[in-house]
């Protein structure tokens, strides 16, 4: 039933038929599939999968890969209220673009990979200045702020990371969260992460989950 469900469900979402992908969630809850294995085995495993093809150029769009991490988010948090238990979060991170930069689509589909994974995202959207970041960083109790540029100018400028370390450096702050950066401009330069002082970097969205549960773990834990 599980393998049926998963295969149903991967051809569902890489044909961004979110519609048919709930259908067969429901189909399978009702023969008895729990909601646990709805989201660790089959939409864990799915995301992991098509964010390698994604990463290694396997045939999927960047559209079809946004819609299927819409998809799969849509179904975890329709999943998590029916846990026997409530699901222990794996970490916290805020999420959003440097201020000037207005390209959505790179963090949403991170987005939906640290969801999948039990990694609660605040995403504050595009344009998002240090202070935000920081501000909504503590409120939320996160342990991980996630900043996304895709120009090279909004990378290094002093309203993005750079602006987000020197914050935390004036609050003594460093210890407690910990800085993540992604996008075009550091897939290019590789060590670009180390000039804006970032405490490091993901490729893809797929390298953005072991990434992220690593700086978890050093900022304290969840």
């Amino acid at each position: 039933m599980i393998q049926h469900l998963a295969t149903g469900f991967a051809e569902a979402i890489v044909d961004t038929d979110g519609d048919k992908a709930l259908q067969l969630v429901r189909q399978a809850l009702a023969a008895g599939v729990s909601p646990e294995q709805v989201v660790f085995e089959v939409v864990v495993p799915c995301m992991d999968h098509l964010c390698g093809l994604a990463a290694s150029d396997g045939g999927l769009s960047v559209a079809q890969h946004f819609l299927a991490a819409q998809i799969s988010s849509d179904v975890v948090d329709a999943m998590l209220p029916r846990f026997r238990r409530a699901p222990q979060v794996a970490g916290r991170v805020v999420i959003g673009t440097a201020v000037g930069d207005f390209h959505a689509l790179g963090k949403r589909i991170v987005s939906g990979c640290l969801s999948a994974h039990m990694i609660e995202v605040t995403d504050l959207g595009m344009n998002v200045p240090a202070e935000r970041f920081v501000e909504q960083a503590l409120a939320r109790d996160a342990q991980v702020i996630a900043v996304s540029s895709m120009m090279v100018h909004t990378a290094r400028g002093e309203h993005g990371c750079r602006g987000v370390r020197r914050i935390l450096r004036e609050r003594r702050l460093e210890q407690q969260l910990k800085v993540v950066v992604g996008g075009a401009p550091y897939r290019f330069d590789e060590r670009l992460f180390e000039v804006v002082e970032a405490d490091a970097w993901a490729r893809s969205a797929i390298e953005a989950v072991p990434v992220v549960v690593r700086l978890v773990g050093e900022a304290g834990g969840p």
